[in-house]
């Protein structure tokens, strides 16, 4: 009974998983990957930008990518100011996820800079905001092109040299979307729910190579990814900012988290804030009861925990 309680004390009180919190705790920090070559599309911002400033601070060779090369410059910079990298240290590779033609370009740039990719941080992707009805077919194969189909073609492109030095981590960002849906983000919950199942197939594939498959599922964190969400119109951008006073995970704390998971290389790790955390223990482990629990709490208050407990997202 001990045990149990000490266990949900630990779940109802930290940001994040229990093997990640022993981790934290007992396993290898950051500065284990020092002289890695890490590849990070989505760096131009949030999480990715953050990862990179972490991964830096550890001594990690970069790949930065993403469509904006002047924000990817400013990143690098910041990477060269406060991490343990010189100018060669970082490249600035600026890549469309849906230019899939392009990708295998792409590896080869990196592996004639490095010579080797150590860990592919598969990172970029959009949101949504809309309900399911009203969103256009057209939005939802847009999200899976970007956050499916974009992710699992870069990845497809790096795994040959990584199978060629029998080493790699694939490292995906996923959501706590990915285990726990809510309303008015279908497409968005449900590419990270399609993530969820490429990686866990790719998983047991590629052990044979001592390649890795990590997956990481953040909840709400304070980032952009609100302002250049799909609405359920082809081409729009939800347009909105958070509110500063939500209930949501630090960028750099989260990407600290990030940083930890990938030392240890572990398979999949849940980062969130409170009641989120908690909520996808409750899904996992009691699936039918928590579902009736939490359809009748009525969209509304849902979606507020999913956006960290705000009142409304206000207007940029």
């Amino acid at each position: 009974m001990a045990i149990f309680i000490f266990v949900c004390w630990r779940i109802l009180f930290s940001d994040c998983d229990l093997i990640l919190q022993l981790a934290e705790k007992f396993g290898k920090s950051p500065a284990s990957l020092a002289g890695k070559v890490v590849w990070i599309t989505g760096a131009s911002s949030g999480i990715g930008e953050f990862t990179a400033y972490e991964l830096a601070k550890a001594g990690c060779r970069l790949v930065l990518s993403a469509r904006r090369k002047e924000e990817l410059e400013r990143v690098k910079s910041q990477c060269l100011v406060s991490g343990k990298v010189k100018d060669d240290d970082v490249l600035v590779l600026p890549l469309d996820m849906l230019k899939t033609d392009t990708h295998a370009a792409a590896v080869e740039t990196v592996l004639q800079h490095f010579s080797k990719i150590d860990i592919l941080f598969s990172n970029a992707g959009r949101s949504h905001r809309g309900m399911f009805e009203s969103t256009s077919l057209d939005v939802d194969r847009e999200m899976f092109e970007l956050t499916v189909f974009g992710n699992m073609s870069l990845i497809k492109a790096t795994l040959p040299s990584m199978k060629e030095r029998k080493e790699g981590h694939i490292f995906v960002m996923s959501s706590a979307a990915g285990k726990l849906g809510a309303p008015a983000s279908s497409p968005y919950t449900g590419a990270k729910h399609a993530l969820q199942g490429y990686c866990d197939c790719l998983r047991m594939e590629l052990i044979q190579y001592n390649i890795d498959v990590s997956v990481v599922c953040p909840g709400p964190v304070h980032s952009n990814l609100l302002q250049y969400s799909f609405t359920e119109k082809s081409g729009e951008f939800y347009g909105k900012a958070w509110s500063k006073d939500e209930n949501r995970m630090t960028t750099s704390r989260c990407a600290e988290l990030i940083g930890i998971m990938m030392a240890n290389k572990l398979g999949e790790g849940w980062i969130s804030p409170q009641p989120i955390l908690a909520l996808m223990y409750f899904n996992q482990y009691l699936p039918w009861p928590f579902q009736r629990v939490f359809t009748r709490m009525g969209m509304k208050a849902v979606a507020k925990m999913r956006d960290g407990d705000a009142k409304e997202a206000k207007e940029k």
